[in-house]
């Protein structure tokens, strides 16, 4: 990502403001400061992040991921659950297109607070561009899941038991038992079949739309509500196409979001258990891959600036290498 790309656009200052999610225009002229800092060698600490855990703006911004979270999974489950119970003709369209909605607004409300991740692929994924340092990722990570898991308590309080064993919460499944000739039989993808599927859609979602959030003048030319309406839209039709195309019943599409999964497990437990690490290891691989295609890809063709949390650097200093 070349440096001269980091002028005249507007960049997230969320590692260097004190609210973490502010868009400022970047001058032509960097300030002294700015200078002497081109020539200074950045820490191991520093590069990590690890001074950022004795902020208390981070763990503000940290309460915003938790309550979007548990927003998000209570939301979306209930959407999951309300849909399918409704017996529907095209259950997987409805709930794409509310799903589109839902996240498109959520992600409008946590912004402002803390960047608007909601999702541990993003998190993951801004941490190895770079965009924010590692730790700030682990910490909203954590923070996604204890907001998931506070979201399935509240859906499961208000729930029948019915609803809560039929459905399992609305969470994220590859199969489910169900009634056969013989007694109850398991239904549904293969763990392979949802690695994959959770693999290649996670990328396409990063590639498809959070790029755009990413690419500094993109996400200025088109407008918060633009681009996170396009990352709803995007999912939407992930969870649409992943539905469609497997046919499965059992099957709750690709998860896209690990904590959403984790969520509905730990309150639920039982078979959501079962190829559970395909959630997460599906997406993890997804966002090392997009992170290897944004430095492969010709630096004319990629808008961004160069971030100092960029996880080359991070290598770079451990292995002895000067990092500017």
């Amino acid at each position: 990502m070349a440096d001269k790309h980091s002028h005249n656009i507007a960049v997230d200052d969320e590692e260097s403001q004190s609210n973490g999610s502010k868009i400022q225009p970047l001058n032509a002229t960097p300030p002294p400061h700015d200078e002497k800092r081109k020539h200074q060698t950045l820490t191991l600490t520093e590069l990590l992040g690890l001074n950022e855990l004795a902020s208390s703006e981070l763990w503000r911004a940290s309460v915003g991921e938790v309550i979007g979270t548990a927003v998000l999974v209570f939301m979306l489950d209930t959407i999951v659950i309300s849909t399918i119970d409704a017996d529907i003709k095209m259950p997987n369209l409805v709930l794409s297109v509310l799903a589109a909605v839902i996240i498109t607004i959520l992600l409008l409300a946590v912004h402002p607070v803390s960047g608007g991740h909601i999702n541990p692929i993003i998190s993951f994924s801004a941490a190895l561009v770079g965009i924010i340092s590692m730790a700030r990722a682990v910490v909203y990570i954590v923070a996604q899941c204890l907001g998931a898991v506070l979201g399935a308590l509240a859906l499961k309080a208000v729930v029948s038991s019915t609803l809560e064993h039929n459905f399992s919460l609305g969470g994220c499944t590859l199969t489910v038992l169900a009634a056969g000739p013989n007694g109850p039989v398991s239904v549904g993808l293969d763990t392979a079949q949802g690695f994959w599927l959770e693999l290649f859609c996670s990328f396409i979602f990063l590639f498809a739309s959070i790029w755009m959030a990413y690419d500094h003048r993109q996400a200025k030319q088109l407008g918060l509500v633009l681009v996170f309406g396009i990352v709803g839209v995007v999912l939407g039709l992930l969870v649409f196409v992943s539905t469609s195309v497997t046919g499965q019943k059992g099957y709750g599409g690709a998860g896209m979001n690990p904590a959403r999964c984790i969520g509905p497990a730990i309150v639920r437990g039982g078979h959501l258990w079962d190829g559970h690490w395909v959630f997460w290891a599906g997406p993890a691989i997804a966002c090392v891959v997009f992170y290897l295609y944004t430095k492969i890809i010709p630096s004319q063709h990629h808008k961004a600036k160069a971030y100092d949390h960029d996880v080359y650097n991070v290598f770079k200093v451990m292995f002895g290498t000067k990092t500017m």
